[in-house]
């Protein structure tokens, strides 16, 4: 439960940090991995574990650094499907910086190119690229 951590607290995890890590396991699909050490675990696992560790306190945003490089394109998409349900079903925010565009054509978030200045905000189907 490494993510959820309250320090100077007794006890340290609550019964609502352990129901919340069980139902975080569930929806990513990890029950199986979850006791395993992170050096024996995919590139896809991994990422996945990330990213349940950042759920474990129901946030309202979620901010993730190319978190899909080099991942095969299924586990790609599998972790697009994730990210759109958190946005639409828990209303999480998500912000992500990457370069790989063209996977992000099934979800249509909005884009922010940024450069030295901002050169594109708004809707990806608008988006003409540079």
């Amino acid at each position: 439960m490494t993510g959820c951590q309250k320090h100077k607290k007794i006890p340290f995890y609550t019964n609502e940090d352990k129901v919340n890590f069980k139902n975080v396991i569930k929806e990513l699909k990890i029950e199986d991995i979850v006791n395993k050490r992170i050096g024996d675990l995919s590139g896809g696992q991994k990422q996945r574990i990330m990213l349940a560790r950042s759920l474990i306190r129901n946030p309202k945003m979620i901010i993730l650094d190319e978190p899909l490089t080099g991942l095969d394109s299924n586990i790609t998409k599998e972790l697009y499907k994730i990210l759109e349900r958190l946005n639409k079903e828990k209303n999480i925010t998500v912000i992500m910086a990457t370069h790989d565009i063209d996977e992000l054509e099934n979800i249509k978030p909005r884009i922010i190119c940024i450069g030295k200045t901002i050169k594109y905000d708004g809707k990806f189907e608008e988006w003409k690229g540079f």
